[in-house]
C-alpha cells in the first residue's frame, strides 16, 4: 500500500500508542513522516526504527500545549520536506473522576492538550494544507460524540475539538481542504495509563480488559483509509456507530446505557 507516497504527514503524540502506530503505517505507505511528542528519546527510537525498515522519518520534540512549539514543529516539517500534506492531531490526555470531586486544574490540562494542541498545530499548518488540498485529521473519541460519565474534561475537550474542526471544514469548503474527525472506541494504548485522576495524578493502570479492545495498529489502518476516502467522520467499530445512531433517536436511553457500562468498570467513580 503506497497511497501516501511522497506525501508529508505530521503526527502528534507519535512516541507511543495510536500516534506511533499512525507514524509507522504512514511511513510504510510511502509517506515522509514528522513525529512529534514531548519525549525526545522516545521519538528518536521510533524514528530510528522506521528508518531501519526503509521509511522516511524526522522528529521534533513538541509540547502541544505550547503555541510556539507547535509553530516550530510546522516550520521544522517545512524545512525538512517542503510542505505539509496531512496533519494528524493525535496528542491526547484522558481522565477518570466525577466532576463533583475533580480538581478543575485537571479540566484545564485536558483542554490545553486535547483542544488547544489541535488549534495551535492547525493554525500554523493550515496554509500548507490549503496549498496541498490536503487533510486535517483530529483523533477524537466516542466521548466526543456523547458525554462519557467520569470523563467530563475528556468529553468536553473532544467536543470542543469537533466543533473547531467542523468549523474549519466549512470555512474551507472552496479551498479543497479535507477535514476528518476520527473516533476510535476504547483502544489498547497507554492513554488510559496516563489518565488523570481527581487530584491530577496519573491513574497508572487501566480498569478495562485490554484484550477486548481495538489495537493501535487497527486504528491506524482505519484512519489512513479514511483519509484516502476523504471521509468526514470516521467511526471504527460497532460501539461508535451505535452511539452516533442512537443519539439521534433515543438520547435518554443512550445516557442510561453509558451510565450502566461505565459504572461496571472496576473501581468506578460512579456510585
Amino acid at each position: 500500500m503506497k497511497d501516501f507516497r511522497d506525501k508529508t504527514v505530521i503526527v502528534t503524540g507519535a512516541s507511543s500508542g495510536i500516534g506511533e502506530a499512525l507514524a509507522r503505517h504512514f511511513a510504510a505507505c510511502g509517506a515522509r513522516v514528522m513525529l512529534a511528542a514531548r519525549s525526545l528519546q522516545k521519538l528518536q527510537l521510533v524514528a530510528g526504527s522506521i528508518r531501519q525498515t526503509g521509511g522516511v522519518a524526522e522528529y521534533c520534540a513538541t509540547d502541544v500545549t505550547s503555541e510556539q512549539e507547535c509553530r516550530e514543529l510546522v516550520e521544522a516539517t517545512v524545512r525538512a520536506f517542503g510542505g505539509v500534506d496531512v496533519l494528524v492531531c493525535n496528542a491526547g490526555l484522558s481522565m477518570r473522576a466525577l466532576f463533583d470531586e475533580v480538581d478543575l486544574a485537571v479540566l484545564h490540562r485536558l483542554m490545553d492538550v486535547n483542544f488547544w494542541g489541535t488549534v495551535y498545530c492547525t493554525k500554523y499548518a493550515l496554509p500548507y494544507l490549503q496549498r496541498a488540498k490536503g487533510s486535517l485529521v483530529g483523533i477524537s473519541s466516542v466521548a466526543g460524540l456523547h458525554g462519557l460519565p467520569g470523563r467530563t474534561g475528556y468529553s468536553a475537550s473532544k467536543f470542543a475539538m469537533t466543533g473547531f474542526l467542523e468549523t474549519v471544514r466549512i470555512e474551507n469548503l472552496k479551498k479543497g481542504l479535507h477535514v476528518m474527525i476520527a473516533c476510535p472506541g476504547f483502544t489498547a494504548s497507554n492513554v488510559r495509563f496516563a489518565a488523570l485522576t481527581a487530584d491530577g495524578s496519573s491513574q497508572g493502570e487501566t480498569p478495562r480488559n485490554e484484550g477486548k479492545m481495538m489495537t493501535a495498529d487497527q486504528v491506524a489502518r482505519i484512519v489512513a483509509r479514511g483519509i484516502l476516502r476523504r471521509k468526514r467522520l470516521c467511526l471504527m467499530e460497532s460501539e461508535g456507530r451505535a452511539t452516533h445512531f442512537v443519539k439521534k433517536f433515543a438520547p435518554a436511553f443512550l445516557d442510561r446505557m453509558f451510565y450502566l457500562v461505565m459504572s461496571r468498570e472496576p473501581d468506578s467513580p460512579l456510585k
